[in-house]
């Protein structure tokens, strides 16, 4: 990657730029590939299911943007084949990768995880971040380089309640992060992580819905308040962009101060 100059604007500018960004059709996702579209990237929108990145490309289309959907669920790994298949079939290079699709299918005591609810996390969380990483950051190399961005949890740092599986995955992912900074520095594919906090998004529903364990969280969060998805996607437009040009290997947590107390 070049060095990036003085202008601050060119420093986020990803004009030219390919991204997928998974697990985009809500929340998080969505929020990080309207960001990247609004900063100059096409963008392919991915999720499992085709309806609801259909409709957040087209409402970055709408706003002036490039996108373009791509259905592909990356539990599966013949679907994580044909995704980065058609990429380098119609765009010849993928630029930023950001593994955001999550399974979380459990909510109880550790003791009583079901092999069912295991294997799905471990399927996506894990297979599915390790396998999309590995053919990104091969497409990648080809072309000189580019940036990973796994989004994480603060639950890989401190598991959460009745969250067990789901928890040690995003551990898991954050130690990925690291091994695949380490060894791909030198092929100029840098590759960090995203620990939200407490955000308002479906996927949380089951959190931030419940009165109960709202106001418990809220006991850890110096800011004694939920994140929106959109305050997750400022640190991944820095992540992919020139202005983290000598970030690789890092873990930056965007809690509201949880992982403090």
């Amino acid at each position: 990657m070049t060095t990036p100059g003085k202008n601050p604007a060119e420093l986020f500018n990803l004009t030219g730029r390919v991204a997928l960004v998974t697990g985009a059709s809500r929340g998080i996702g969505e929020a990080i590939a309207k960001l990247l579209a609004s900063s100059g990237a096409h963008v392919i929108v991915s999720s499992r299911k085709i309806d609801g990145c259909q409709r957040v490309a087209d409402e970055i289309k709408e706003a002036g943007g490039s996108a373009e959907a791509l259905a592909c669920h990356i539990g599966e790994m013949e679907q994580i084949e044909a995704c980065f298949n058609t990429i380098e079939e119609k765009h010849g290079k993928l630029d930023i990768l950001i593994n955001n699709a999550a399974a979380n299918p459990y909510f109880g005591h550790v003791l009583d995880t079901d092999l069912s609810a295991f294997q799905k996390t471990v399927d996506v969380n894990i297979r599915g971040y390790f396998f999309m990483s590995i053919a990104g950051g091969k497409l990648m190399k080809k072309n000189g380089g580019g940036s990973i961005v796994n989004v994480a949890s603060v639950n890989g740092v401190v598991p959460g309640d009745m969250q067990g599986i789901y928890s040690i995955t995003k551990s898991a992912v954050i130690g990925m992060t690291k091994t695949f900074a380490k060894e791909c520095a030198q092929l100029g594919i840098r590759v960090n992580a995203l620990l939200p906090g407490l955000t308002d998004t479906k996927f949380a529903s089951t959190l931030t819905s419940n009165d109960a364990i709202l106001k418990m969280a809220m006991m850890h969060i110096p800011m004694k308040r939920v994140a929106m998805p959109e305050e997750m996607a400022g640190t991944v437009l820095y992540l992919a962009s020139a202005a983290s040009s000598y970030t690789t290997g890092a873990a930056i947590n965007v809690d509201g101060g949880y992982l403090l107390v």
